[in-house]
């Protein structure tokens, strides 16, 4: 069988991302390229890797398989390729692809990548910003930022700072409804909730020992921080935010903290990465970078 490396990657991202047009944009491609090499490819393996339906495409149990077998050795490939070709420059070269939540990256990645896509030139940085947990394997990214603790799996992970959250309203609406005491004068009443996470687990304190979840009402359900932030700033509701988006409102007075004296969930900001040896230096770059502007944890680093 003959086959190349540009129709194995072809294949795994119209697996990945489900559209020969998604792949396309991925990969810089016309859809009759992608088509072609997904066609040699089933071609030289003798058998279908996707069935076509409507415009749709479906991979094959024979798809599957195979990408679960080549992706570690396409892995593996590139970072000897890197480690022969570049180990010994100075100069990185290649593609980093990062994926992170969307306002963590507008707010505070953006401008630490720009600076390092400055150092490095020869790099190019695929950079994908959103709330929801990427599978950095299927989805073709080196590495991810991800805020709170971390889940069990074979990922690697460096953590990057600390951070909180926060509950807050606008003053106003404080100024209407009372300003609670304690977790329980939370009961009832109107929250931003986040389509991320149910409010059980975004509502949570902790009183001595144990955990206090205040049943609440949403009076909005969104999926990005900001958009909680701006809603609870017109008096929507109360909001459990990350400090940094939630800090920035509080020193300008469009929020106010509340119960600023009761324990709250602590959201640890890491890097995770897929494990692979050896480590590319281009990946290794971009971690020392990251845990080095954002040793601090500035500029919302709370006390």
């Amino acid at each position: 069988m003959r086959y190349d490396l540009d129709q194995l990657e072809t294949f795994l991202a119209v697996l990945e991302l489900g559209t020969v047009t998604a792949a396309g944009a991925r990969l810089n491609l016309s859809k009759s390229v992608i088509s072609k090499r997904v066609s040699d490819l089933e071609l030289e393996l003798g058998t279908a890797l996707f069935r076509r339906n409507a415009g749709r495409i479906v991979p094959t149990e024979s798809a599957q398989r195979f990408a679960e077998r080549i992706r570690p050795a396409l892995a593996d490939l590139r970072a000897a390729a890197e480690a022969a070709a570049w180990g010994g420059s100075e100069q990185l070269r290649g593609t980093l692809s990062i994926a992170a939540p969307m306002s963590f990256g507008t707010l505070h990645l953006s401008p630490i990548l720009a600076r390092f896509a400055a150092r490095n030139p020869g790099l190019s940085l695929r950079v994908e910003y959103d709330d929801r947990t990427v599978d950095l394997a299927r989805e073709g990214f080196d590495l991810a930022v991800r805020i709170g603790p971390l889940q069990d799996s074979a990922l690697m992970a460096k953590k990057l700072c600390d951070d909180v959250s926060i509950a807050c309203a606008s003053p106003g609406y404080l100024d209407r409804y009372g300003r609670p005491e304690t977790p329980q004068d939370i009961t009832g009443q109107p929250v931003i909730g986040y389509s991320h996470m149910p409010n059980s687990a975004l509502w949570r304190f902790r009183v001595g020992r144990r955990d206090v979840h205040p049943a609440v009402s949403e009076a909005a359900m969104v999926n990005n921080g900001e958009t909680m932030r701006d809603l609870a700033i017109a008096g929507l509701g109360l909001a459990m935010l990350p400090g940094f988006i939630a800090l920035p409102a509080i020193a300008s007075g469009d929020l106010e903290r509340v119960l600023p004296d009761t324990a709250t969930r602590d959201m640890p900001i890491s890097a995770v990465w897929p494990q692979v040896q050896p480590m590319p230096a281009k990946l290794r770059a971009l971690i020392d970078a990251l845990s080095h502007d954002l040793a601090d944890g500035a500029p919302w680093k709370t006390e």
